[in-house]
């Protein structure tokens, strides 16, 4: 049986398929103001990928912040559907933290995958990858080089703004102050990393930390987080930007 995972975000619609546990699919679309729309177009492009007529999906899972809009389809907590995909990839796995567009999320894990503690982040912008995006623009710098050129700092810049807004005249100030971009890179890094280490710091530390989303392909951000919870390494899954919409594939297909 093939079942489908929609995650519905802010910026992304992805659409996973599975099948005898295997992902055998993919589909990622910008989520546009119609969101049934973005939906249906992940999803045939998840079929298309997979080598499948839509008619072969038997079951739908859907989470994320539109997950309403798929009226065929299980609703799927956010949390399950992260903690799921955790426990797919890392059996041993007791964390897990999801870093989207525009949300960051971290939970505490059973033995099953299952969430028995969580928090989130969905009003600030600094713990999600929109805070990189402003702080992008306002170096001048593309956003496919932010991280890069964050790795090449050896240099630790303080900064104490939290807040986007703050932390964009920030930057601003460090520019005129004649900071090395690389260095400004690292300290925007560092502060997103802060921001998304106190998340999980509020749910307990284990040493299996999985990190799931898109911001999960920043290797930058990825060593601050490393760094500041001071573990040998995070676990990534390959593609970890569709990490809820598996959780949720998984979990329609054992209802």
């Amino acid at each position: 049986m093939i079942t489908a995972g929609i995650d519905c975000g802010a910026k992304n619609t992805k659409t996973v398929l599975v099948s005898e546990g295997k992902v055998i699919g993919r589909g990622l679309v910008l989520t546009g103001i119609d969101q049934e729309h973005s939906f249906q177009a992940s999803l045939i492009s998840a079929c298309g990928n997979g080598g499948i007529s839509e008619k072969d999906v038997k079951r739908f899972g859907a989470t994320g912040s539109g997950k309403n809009t798929v009226t065929n389809g299980l609703m799927v907590n956010e949390i399950e559907a992260i903690g799921r995909c955790a426990g797919f990839f890392f059996p041993d796995a007791r964390t897990v933290v999801d870093v989207g567009a525009e949300e960051g999320r971290a939970a505490k894990l059973d033995e099953r995958g299952n969430g028995v503690d969580f928090v989130l982040n969905e009003k600030c912008a600094a713990g999600a990858g929109a805070f990189v995006e402003a702080m992008s623009r306002a170096l001048e710098i593309p956003l496919t080089e932010m991280g890069p050129l964050a790795l090449k700092s050896e240099k630790g810049i303080p900064m104490n703004a939290q807040c986007a807004v703050f932390a964009e005249c920030e930057v601003v100030g460090l520019i005129h102050a004649g900071a090395e971009k690389r260095d400004i890179c690292k300290a925007i890094h560092d502060a997103m990393a802060s921001r998304i280490v106190s998340m999980i710091r509020r749910i307990g530390v284990n040493p299996e930390v999985v990190m799931l989303g898109g911001m999960a392909h920043n290797a930058a951000l990825v060593e601050a987080v490393r760094r500041q919870l001071a573990i040998p390494k995070l676990l990534i899954p390959e593609n970890p930007e569709f990490g809820a919409a598996v959780g949720a594939a998984l979990i329609a297909a054992e209802v």
